[in-house]
Protein backbone atom coordinates (compact mmCIF):
# COMPACT_ATOMS: atom_id res chain seq x y z
CA UNK A 1 0.00 0.00 0.00
CA UNK A 2 1.08 3.37 -1.14
CA UNK A 3 0.93 6.76 1.18
CA UNK A 4 -1.24 9.65 -0.47
CA UNK A 5 0.35 12.66 1.13
CA UNK A 6 -2.05 14.98 -1.05
CA UNK A 7 -4.75 12.76 -0.12
CA UNK A 8 -3.62 12.64 3.82
CA UNK A 9 -3.75 16.44 4.07
CA UNK A 10 -6.84 17.19 2.28
CA UNK A 11 -8.65 14.87 4.54
CA UNK A 12 -7.09 15.91 7.37
CA UNK A 13 -7.99 19.80 6.79
CA UNK A 14 -11.01 19.09 6.17
CA UNK A 15 -11.92 17.04 8.81
CA UNK A 16 -10.99 20.05 11.32
CA UNK A 17 -12.61 22.34 9.31
CA UNK A 18 -15.72 21.00 9.57
CA UNK A 19 -15.54 20.45 14.20
CA UNK A 20 -16.94 22.80 16.00
CA UNK A 21 -15.39 23.63 19.20
CA UNK A 22 -18.70 22.76 20.93
CA UNK A 23 -18.67 19.12 19.17
CA UNK A 24 -15.16 18.06 21.17
CA UNK A 25 -16.32 20.28 24.38
CA UNK A 26 -14.06 23.09 23.68
CA UNK A 27 -15.07 26.71 24.69
CA UNK A 28 -15.85 28.59 21.58
CA UNK A 29 -13.70 31.95 22.75
CA UNK A 30 -14.83 35.23 21.34
CA UNK A 31 -12.33 36.19 18.75
CA UNK A 32 -13.01 33.11 16.86
CA UNK A 33 -13.70 34.38 13.08
CA UNK A 34 -13.54 31.32 10.82
CA UNK A 35 -15.58 28.11 11.54
CA UNK A 36 -13.94 24.76 12.81
CA UNK A 37 -11.52 23.90 14.51
CA UNK A 38 -7.62 25.45 14.96
CA UNK A 39 -4.63 23.29 14.44
CA UNK A 40 -3.13 23.62 17.71
CA UNK A 41 -6.56 22.01 19.21
CA UNK A 42 -6.57 19.25 17.03
CA UNK A 43 -3.17 18.72 18.31
CA UNK A 44 -4.24 18.82 21.87
CA UNK A 45 -7.21 16.67 21.29
CA UNK A 46 -4.46 13.93 18.96
CA UNK A 47 -1.48 14.15 21.56
CA UNK A 48 0.78 15.82 19.62
CA UNK A 49 2.42 18.69 19.15
CA UNK A 50 1.13 21.55 16.85
CA UNK A 51 4.16 21.60 14.51
CA UNK A 52 3.65 17.86 13.81
CA UNK A 53 0.37 18.48 13.29
CA UNK A 54 0.64 21.26 10.29
CA UNK A 55 3.64 19.48 8.79
CA UNK A 56 0.88 16.88 8.22
CA UNK A 57 -1.58 18.98 6.75
CA UNK A 58 0.89 20.68 4.56
CA UNK A 59 2.38 17.05 3.15
CA UNK A 60 5.39 17.73 5.02
CA UNK A 61 6.98 15.15 7.78
CA UNK A 62 7.59 11.59 8.51
CA UNK A 63 4.30 8.58 7.61
CA UNK A 64 2.27 8.91 11.14
CA UNK A 65 2.72 5.25 13.23
CA UNK A 66 -0.35 3.35 13.58
CA UNK A 67 -0.14 4.45 17.23
CA UNK A 68 -0.31 8.10 15.86
CA UNK A 69 -2.74 7.51 13.28
CA UNK A 70 -5.29 6.15 15.94
CA UNK A 71 -4.43 9.39 18.03
CA UNK A 72 -5.41 11.19 15.08
CA UNK A 73 -8.79 9.47 14.35
CA UNK A 74 -9.66 9.29 17.95
CA UNK A 75 -9.05 13.12 18.39
CA UNK A 76 -10.83 14.19 15.05
CA UNK A 77 -14.03 12.49 16.11
CA UNK A 78 -13.69 10.20 12.85
CA UNK A 79 -15.96 7.24 12.38
CA UNK A 80 -14.92 3.41 11.63
CA UNK A 81 -15.17 4.04 7.94
CA UNK A 82 -13.17 7.57 7.99
CA UNK A 83 -10.47 5.81 10.43
CA UNK A 84 -10.18 3.20 7.96
CA UNK A 85 -10.22 5.75 5.32
CA UNK A 86 -7.28 7.78 7.12
CA UNK A 87 -4.97 4.83 8.08
CA UNK A 88 -5.27 3.97 4.35
CA UNK A 89 -4.15 7.25 2.94
CA UNK A 90 -1.47 6.37 4.87
CA UNK A 91 -0.44 3.29 3.10
CA UNK A 92 -1.52 1.28 6.41
CA UNK A 93 -4.12 -1.42 7.08
CA UNK A 94 -6.90 -0.87 8.67
CA UNK A 95 -7.31 -1.88 12.26
CA UNK A 96 -9.89 -4.56 13.25
CA UNK A 97 -13.05 -3.46 14.66
CA UNK A 98 -15.57 -4.98 17.24
CA UNK A 99 -14.87 -5.17 20.66
CA UNK A 100 -11.07 -5.22 21.17
CA UNK A 101 -11.16 -1.95 19.09
CA UNK A 102 -10.08 0.96 21.10
CA UNK A 103 -11.70 3.24 18.72
CA UNK A 104 -14.82 5.34 20.71
CA UNK A 105 -17.22 6.27 18.07
CA UNK A 106 -18.13 10.04 17.47
CA UNK A 107 -21.79 10.09 18.73
CA UNK A 108 -20.54 8.31 22.41
CA UNK A 109 -17.36 10.97 22.41
CA UNK A 110 -19.86 13.32 21.63
CA UNK A 111 -22.32 13.10 24.90
CA UNK A 112 -19.02 12.27 26.89
CA UNK A 113 -17.79 15.44 26.13
CA UNK A 114 -20.60 17.56 27.38
CA UNK A 115 -20.58 16.07 30.83
CA UNK A 116 -18.29 18.35 32.08
CA UNK A 117 -19.59 18.36 35.59
CA UNK A 118 -19.90 14.43 35.85
CA UNK A 119 -17.95 11.66 36.91
CA UNK A 120 -18.13 9.26 33.53
CA UNK A 121 -15.57 6.99 31.45
CA UNK A 122 -16.40 4.89 28.22
CA UNK A 123 -15.11 1.36 28.76
CA UNK A 124 -14.27 -2.21 26.88
CA UNK A 125 -16.36 -5.26 27.41
CA UNK A 126 -13.34 -6.26 29.69
CA UNK A 127 -13.50 -2.94 31.35
CA UNK A 128 -10.61 -1.70 29.86
CA UNK A 129 -11.26 2.48 30.17
CA UNK A 130 -10.49 4.48 27.23
CA UNK A 131 -11.62 7.84 28.28
CA UNK A 132 -11.94 9.54 31.47
CA UNK A 133 -14.36 13.06 32.15
CA UNK A 134 -12.06 15.30 34.36
CA UNK A 135 -13.79 14.48 37.28
CA UNK A 136 -13.73 10.51 36.37
CA UNK A 137 -9.84 10.92 36.54
CA UNK A 138 -10.58 12.99 40.47
CA UNK A 139 -13.25 10.29 41.68
CA UNK A 140 -11.22 7.39 40.52
CA UNK A 141 -7.63 8.31 39.25
CA UNK A 142 -6.18 8.07 35.30
CA UNK A 143 -7.33 4.51 34.50
CA UNK A 144 -6.21 5.17 30.91
CA UNK A 145 -2.89 4.92 32.07
CA UNK A 146 -2.31 1.18 31.97
CA UNK A 147 -0.82 -0.62 29.70
CA UNK A 148 -1.05 -4.46 29.00
CA UNK A 149 -3.16 -7.05 31.03
CA UNK A 150 -3.42 -4.14 33.43
CA UNK A 151 -5.87 -2.33 31.53
CA UNK A 152 -8.45 -4.34 32.58
CA UNK A 153 -9.93 -3.85 36.03
CA UNK A 154 -10.71 -7.40 36.73
CA UNK A 155 -7.00 -8.42 35.74
CA UNK A 156 -6.17 -5.42 38.34
CA UNK A 157 -8.18 -6.98 40.78
CA UNK A 158 -6.42 -10.05 41.48
CA UNK A 159 -2.77 -8.46 40.42
CA UNK A 160 -2.51 -5.30 41.71
CA UNK A 161 -2.32 -4.02 45.53
CA UNK A 162 -4.64 -1.09 45.88
CA UNK A 163 -6.55 -1.71 43.53
CA UNK A 164 -9.42 -2.67 45.74
CA UNK A 165 -9.25 0.28 47.53
CA UNK A 166 -11.45 1.94 45.99
CA UNK A 167 -14.52 -0.06 46.84
CA UNK A 168 -15.61 -0.38 50.06
CA UNK A 169 -14.31 -4.01 51.85
CA UNK A 170 -18.16 -5.61 52.55
CA UNK A 171 -18.78 -5.41 48.76
CA UNK A 172 -14.97 -7.52 47.93
CA UNK A 173 -16.57 -10.83 47.58
CA UNK A 174 -19.14 -10.11 45.70
CA UNK A 175 -17.25 -7.97 42.95
CA UNK A 176 -15.15 -11.07 43.27
CA UNK A 177 -17.41 -13.18 41.67
CA UNK A 178 -19.01 -10.43 39.13
CA UNK A 179 -15.71 -9.91 37.54
CA UNK A 180 -15.01 -13.48 37.36
CA UNK A 181 -18.34 -14.43 35.90
CA UNK A 182 -18.37 -11.80 33.19
CA UNK A 183 -15.36 -12.68 32.29
CA UNK A 184 -16.20 -16.17 31.54
CA UNK A 185 -18.95 -15.27 29.43
CA UNK A 186 -16.84 -13.01 27.74
CA UNK A 187 -14.27 -15.85 27.18
CA UNK A 188 -16.75 -18.34 25.66
CA UNK A 189 -18.63 -15.70 23.76
CA UNK A 190 -15.17 -14.60 22.16
CA UNK A 191 -13.14 -17.94 21.89
CA UNK A 192 -9.98 -19.33 23.07
CA UNK A 193 -7.76 -16.87 21.16
CA UNK A 194 -9.46 -13.78 22.54
CA UNK A 195 -7.78 -11.07 24.80
CA UNK A 196 -10.48 -12.61 27.18
CA UNK A 197 -8.80 -16.32 26.97
CA UNK A 198 -5.13 -14.05 27.58
CA UNK A 199 -6.74 -12.53 30.99
CA UNK A 200 -8.14 -16.23 32.02
CA UNK A 201 -4.55 -18.11 31.04
CA UNK A 202 -2.67 -15.24 33.06
CA UNK A 203 -4.63 -15.28 36.05
CA UNK A 204 -4.65 -19.43 36.21
CA UNK A 205 -2.24 -19.56 39.29
CA UNK A 206 -3.89 -16.69 41.17
CA UNK A 207 -5.76 -18.86 43.81
CA UNK A 208 -8.72 -16.79 44.40
CA UNK A 209 -9.15 -16.25 40.80
CA UNK A 210 -9.13 -19.88 40.26
CA UNK A 211 -11.68 -20.96 42.73
CA UNK A 212 -14.00 -18.76 41.94
CA UNK A 213 -13.74 -19.45 37.87
CA UNK A 214 -14.52 -23.22 38.90
CA UNK A 215 -18.15 -22.21 40.52
CA UNK A 216 -18.84 -21.56 36.85
CA UNK A 217 -20.76 -18.92 37.67
CA UNK A 218 -22.30 -16.37 34.95
CA UNK A 219 -24.99 -13.53 34.85
CA UNK A 220 -23.99 -11.91 37.97
CA UNK A 221 -25.09 -8.23 37.28
CA UNK A 222 -23.27 -5.14 38.81
CA UNK A 223 -25.76 -2.87 40.82
CA UNK A 224 -26.88 0.02 39.74
CA UNK A 225 -25.83 1.95 43.56
CA UNK A 226 -21.93 1.92 43.60
CA UNK A 227 -20.18 2.46 47.04
CA UNK A 228 -17.26 4.22 46.99
CA UNK A 229 -14.23 4.82 49.26
CA UNK A 230 -12.19 7.58 47.84
CA UNK A 231 -8.86 9.01 49.74
CA UNK A 232 -9.70 12.54 49.90
CA UNK A 233 -13.42 12.47 50.45
CA UNK A 234 -14.65 9.14 51.58
CA UNK A 235 -17.19 7.06 51.18
CA UNK A 236 -19.37 7.69 48.28
CA UNK A 237 -22.85 6.34 46.72
CA UNK A 238 -23.46 7.07 43.37
CA UNK A 239 -25.85 5.71 40.80
CA UNK A 240 -24.13 4.38 38.07
CA UNK A 241 -26.02 4.82 34.58
CA UNK A 242 -24.72 2.26 31.40
CA UNK A 243 -25.35 3.40 27.64
CA UNK A 244 -23.92 1.01 25.28
CA UNK A 245 -22.51 1.30 21.97
CA UNK A 246 -23.95 -1.30 19.90
CA UNK A 247 -20.90 -1.43 17.24
CA UNK A 248 -18.19 -1.27 19.36
CA UNK A 249 -19.57 -3.11 21.93
CA UNK A 250 -18.11 0.17 24.35
CA UNK A 251 -19.97 1.14 27.21
CA UNK A 252 -20.39 4.59 28.38
CA UNK A 253 -20.73 4.90 32.91
CA UNK A 254 -21.85 7.68 34.17
CA UNK A 255 -21.99 8.47 37.57
CA UNK A 256 -24.32 10.66 39.73
CA UNK A 257 -25.39 11.37 43.53
CA UNK A 258 -28.55 12.21 44.34
CA UNK A 259 -29.04 15.68 44.73
CA UNK A 260 -29.29 17.46 48.24
CA UNK A 261 -27.21 14.12 49.46
CA UNK A 262 -23.65 13.94 51.66
CA UNK A 263 -22.59 12.20 48.29
CA UNK A 264 -23.45 14.95 45.70
CA UNK A 265 -21.93 17.33 48.45
CA UNK A 266 -18.33 15.34 48.30
CA UNK A 267 -18.59 15.06 44.29
CA UNK A 268 -19.03 19.14 44.56
CA UNK A 269 -15.90 19.10 46.47
CA UNK A 270 -14.03 16.82 44.41
CA UNK A 271 -14.82 18.66 41.29
CA UNK A 272 -12.55 21.63 42.83
CA UNK A 273 -9.95 19.56 44.47
CA UNK A 274 -9.48 17.47 41.95
CA UNK A 275 -8.57 20.16 39.33
CA UNK A 276 -5.46 20.80 41.82
CA UNK A 277 -2.38 19.40 40.35
CA UNK A 278 -1.15 16.93 42.99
Amino acid sequence: MTTDRAGLAQFLRRRRELLQPEDVGLPRGERRRTGGLRREEVAVLCHMSTDYYTRLEQQRGTQPSEQMLASIAQGLHLSLDERDHLFRLNGRHAPSRGPESAHISPGLLRILDRLHDTPAEIVTELGQTLKQTPLGVALSGNLTSFTGPERSIGYRWFTRPGARDFYRPEDHPFLTRMWVSHLRQVTTLRGPRSEAAHLVELLKDNPEFQEAWNNHEVGIRPAELKHFVHPQVGALELNCQTLVDRNQLHLLLVYTASPGSESYEKLQLLSVIGSVPS
